[in-house]
């Protein structure tokens, strides 16, 4: 195992370099928060996808794989759809609001002050994204090291914080950009291949496994249903992925690099059910599904590829962790605690911005770290991240974007309602039952269109300002020059 200790050391001690490196970069909020806007196509392709392809769909995709076959790609694969709704049908219009939080453009919008309690609802939200991807380090840990869980997640979770800490959006780019081409190489170009061969082929899968593995809708319609609700509608509007929208330069790049990220997923996702179903021919008798990953890595690979490709899921939950965090940082700071505080500083004072932002960042990490090592069900905490996320904040935002008539107050009602339904539906049916999602869903979309019908109209001036943002030609918009070697 020497090699493949050499391979995650030299790994992870990059990712430490990178957030040195993007620590001399960040000297503003921009540059800090969203990388200065100024993303190319390639950057925020790789970036894009890398941080909506996480532990959960690596190691939790290979574990569907194997636990229904090729039907078990629909969650990751609905993740890819959401990123591709994203990309065609919002994310230009996104990148030119200029934001930097989805509260932020809830006020733009509604022009009322809806901004604490969307914020506590997308931080909620933002914080269980991140204690899930920390979760997951123990897994990798111990396949590599026979790590105790609790060594494996301060380990894996210092490393994430140290990085975001030191450079924000351009240590997360830098480190994503890698931990994309790691994904690439060990996962589709490595593994996938190599667990086919082992397994004798795909004629010899279908010769040893049940015809349902082969049958795309086998997983079942229901759970096909319940995954678009909650991951392709989720993709629309989390503050982790409309914070990498903000970094794109344009929103031409924002369009059309976030559609190739989307595609990229789609074949992540039958590779992940591919190489399940290759592993349940190997080894059709493991514990749980989701030991899948480590064990045909561990016992399958040679020695150096093994390495790499536990890089790749380390990669892969990196990603996710690191994303989630500073999103769950900037929320937490910019809409929760300045706007309590009354205090909303112009980007102008950028050394109070950036040490901040920073200081939010460690705070939740280390909230992130101790959260993680209290849970054990990873399933459960990213369920009521979702459940959250989706019954409290997909009909006011998209309502926002597409409906003229949505008001302030209707928003507000809204996420007041879907929340609290979806709270009291998963403690009284379970955390994993449909109905929360489902219920709570309705009950946000009776409570906007009510409330807004009844509530006088938003203000023409307010729904002015908004069309000019949203069109890009806001004059009071102030974009930060894009330097000539980017």
């Amino acid at each position: 195992m020497a090699v493949d200790y050499t391979v995650i050391v030299v790994y992870l001690a990059g990712m430490l370099a990178m957030g040195w490196w993007g620590m001399r970069r960040a000297k503003s909020k921009s540059e800090f928060l969203v990388a200065g806007r100024r993303l190319g196509p390639t950057m925020y392709s790789g970036t894009m996808a890398a941080i909506v392809l996480g532990g959960a769909s690596t190691i939790g995709g290979v574990g569907l794989g194997y636990q229904y076959g090729l039907s078990g790609a629909w969650m990751v694969f609905t993740i890819g759809l959401g990123l591709l709704a994203l990309s065609v049908f919002f994310s230009a219009r996104i990148a030119r609001l200029k934001v930097y939080t989805v509260s932020e453009m809830l006020d733009l919008r509604y022009g009322g002050r809806a901004g604490v309690i969307s914020g506590l609802v997308m931080w909620a939200y933002t914080l269980m994204l991140a204690v899930t991807s920390t979760i997951a380090y123990a897994t990798i840990f111990d396949v590599l090291f026979d790590m105790n869980r609790t060594v494996a997640i301060i380990l894996g979770g210092s490393i994430v914080v140290a990085y975001s800490t030191l450079g924000g959006m351009w240590s997360i780019t830098l480190t994503d950009m890698v931990q994309f081409v790691v994904k690439t190489i060990g996962v589709l170009l490595l593994l996938l291949p190599i667990a086919v061969v082992k397994a004798g082929g795909f004629s010899e899968m279908k010769a040893k496994l049940p015809t349902e593995y082969f049958d795309p809708l086998g997983i079942g319609g229901e759970t096909i249903f319940t995954y678009v609700l909650i991951y392709t509608f989720g993709m629309l509007i989390g503050q982790d992925i409309w914070q990498r929208v903000f970094t794109a330069r344009s929103d031409r790049t924002a369009k059309w690099g976030g559609t190739v990220a989307g595609t990229y997923c789609l074949a992540y996702a039958l590779a992940g059910a591919v190489i399940g179903t290759a592993a349940k021919v190997l080894y059709p008798k493991l514990g749980s599904p989701d030991d899948a990953f480590a064990t045909i890595v561990k016992d399958e690979l040679p020695m150096g590829v093994r390495g790499l490709v536990l890089a790749a899921a380390l990669a892969a939950v990196m990603s996710t962790s690191s994303g989630a965090l500073i999103a769950c940082a900037t929320v937490a700071n910019n809409d929760i605690w300045s706007r309590l505080r009354g205090v909303v500083r112009p980007d102008g004072e950028a050394h109070d911005e950036v040490k901040g932002n920073r200081a939010f960042i460690l705070i939740m990490g280390l909230a992130v770290i101790g959260t993680a090592i209290a849970l054990n069900n990873v399933v459960e905490a990213l369920t009521v991240a979702y459940n959250l996320l989706v019954g409290g904040l997909l009909v006011p935002i998209l309502g926002g974007l597409l409906w003229r008539r949505g008001t302030a107050q209707g928003a507000l009602a809204s996420v007041v309602v879907g929340g609290v339904a979806v709270i009291t539906l998963m403690a009284t049916h379970g955390i994993l039952a449909n109905e929360p999602v489902y219920y709570g869903l309705l009950a946000s979309l009776a409570a906007y269109l009510v409330v807004s019908l009844m509530t006088k109209a938003t203000d023409a001036a307010v729904l002015a300002a908004w069309r000019e943002r949203l069109a890009g030609r806001d004059p009071e918009l102030v974009s930060e020059p894009v330097p000539a070697h980017q």
